[in-house]
């Protein structure tokens, strides 16, 4: 593929000779200090030794490691622990220094922006919510790089924000750093990473939220979650992202997930997708259908947001809409289990992680429609990021970058060693 070119240039109908051949976009592969970083996230304050059974790594290779990490300030030496039961030779745990260093995340939705820090255990430090002044690409990204240095002197601690997470709907190329096509904005082509490094002076990071979401679970998420998994997202945007063997797909043109058009019954009356037909997955369930659809049964309210909270209040109204929306996403979810057969189905859905009702009524949905899943109680959980879902995913993209490659040119980390 000519990455001189911008996704956005490849809009037209691909011909065969613009496909990559096999291998030319390969997985990424976690380096031994990503290894060793990945452990002592999940299981810090842990011994080298443990480190070294739970990665494969020889001994020598994880000391090497830790000493590469200590010295950029990315984890710390506990203090030395005496084996169990006092038994054995004592030793120095090693666990994430939060004291240093933080991630900063920016999740562009279609209203708003929510603004992020969140530390290196992937603890969220500080988030707040902008609504959007306009809805042209310049005017949000200058507001988020205003906003960030402000968040980070409020709540920073006097830590250094490493890099700058960006997650937003649709297609979106990380490798060039662009939202390629996001219909409900307005953005063609955009060169998000490019305009927001200028201006942050940080390094910056892009991704569809949905594949963000699916890192931010093989991180710290559920342990469940990681080595397969579909992460289904419905919001404004419905989209998708796909783990397989660990790892999380883009495909070869970065797009995808894009599941916002799977039928899923009879159109309502007056929905009508961004697509131009009625009756998909996005014009069923989305944000704005479910405020329209409260509208038709004479509900007070104009924002999702007030109609969630009527629903978890108990009106039986605003209940019955998110269960239909549950119903809903069954179909297309159980749609997905078949088609990849993962080991969990995430629901990154409001409804769902807040309402057990909802829950059950898309995993009956599902135990109705599947052909492979046996378990929907098993096999189709919440997100672990319930309540936090935006504020997660932004920050959560630089994240995975660090622990991608925490040797690589990080010009903070670059300073302390």
């Amino acid at each position: 593929m000519d990455r001189s070119k911008t996704s956005a240039d490849r809009l037209a109908p691909l011909r065969r000779s613009d496909i990559p051949p096999a291998g030319a976009n390969p997985l990424r592969r976690v380096s031994g200090t990503g290894a060793v970083l990945g452990a002592v996230l999940d299981h810090g304050p842990v011994a080298r030794s443990t480190i070294a059974r739970l990665t494969g790594l020889s001994p020598a290779s994880v000391s090497g490691h830790c000493g590469a990490l200590l010295d950029r300030g990315l984890v710390r030496e506990g203090p030395e622990t005496a084996g169990p039961r006092g038994l054995g030779r004592p030793f120095i745990p090693m666990e994430i220094d939060t004291s240093r260093f933080l991630v900063a995340g920016a999740h562009i939705a279609v209203p708003h922006v929510t603004l992020s820090l969140m530390d290196l255990t992937g603890r969220i430090v500080a988030q707040e919510r902008r609504p959007h002044e306009g809805s042209e690409p310049g005017r949000v990204l200058a507001r988020v790089a205003a906003g960030l240095p402000r968040l980070l002197a409020a709540h920073g601690s006097g830590r250094t924000a490493l890099a700058l997470g960006v997650a937003t709907g649709h297609w979106v190329d990380p490798e060039a750093g662009t939202v390629v096509h996001h219909p409900q904005l307005g953005w063609r082509g955009v060169p998000v990473r490019d305009e927001l490094a200028g201006a942050t002076g940080v390094p910056v990071y892009l991704d569809s939220h949905a594949r963000a979401l699916a890192r931010a679970e093989q991180l710290f998420g559920d342990v469940g979650t990681r080595g397969s998994a579909v992460v289904l997202f419905v919001g404004n945007v419905v989209d998708a992202a796909f783990v397989t063997a660990g790892a999380v797909h883009q495909g070869p043109r970065f797009g995808a997930g894009n599941v916002a058009h799977l039928p899923v019954g009879t159109a309502s009356a007056g929905a009508c997708c961004t697509c131009g037909t009625a009756g998909c997955l996005q014009s069923e369930v989305s944000e704005p259908a479910m405020v329209r659809r409260a509208a038709e049964r004479g509900l007070p309210v104009t924002r999702f947001a007030e109609l969630l909270d009527l629903a978890v209040e108990g009106d039986p109204v605003a209940v019955e809409l998110f269960r239909q929306r549950a119903r809903l996403t069954g179909r297309a979810a159980a749609v997905l289990l078949d088609m990849f057969d993962p080991e969990v189905l995430v629901v990154v859905e409001p409804g769902t992680g807040r309402l057990p009702s909802c829950m059950d009524e898309l995993r009956a949905e599902v135990e109705a429609r599947s052909q492979v899943c046996d378990d929907a109680a098993r096999a189709v959980v919440p997100s672990s990021f319930t309540g936090s879902v935006l504020a997660t995913a932004g920050a959560a993209v630089a994240l995975g970058a660090l622990h991608d490659d925490p040797l690589g040119p990080w010009p903070a980390l670059a300073a302390v060693s």
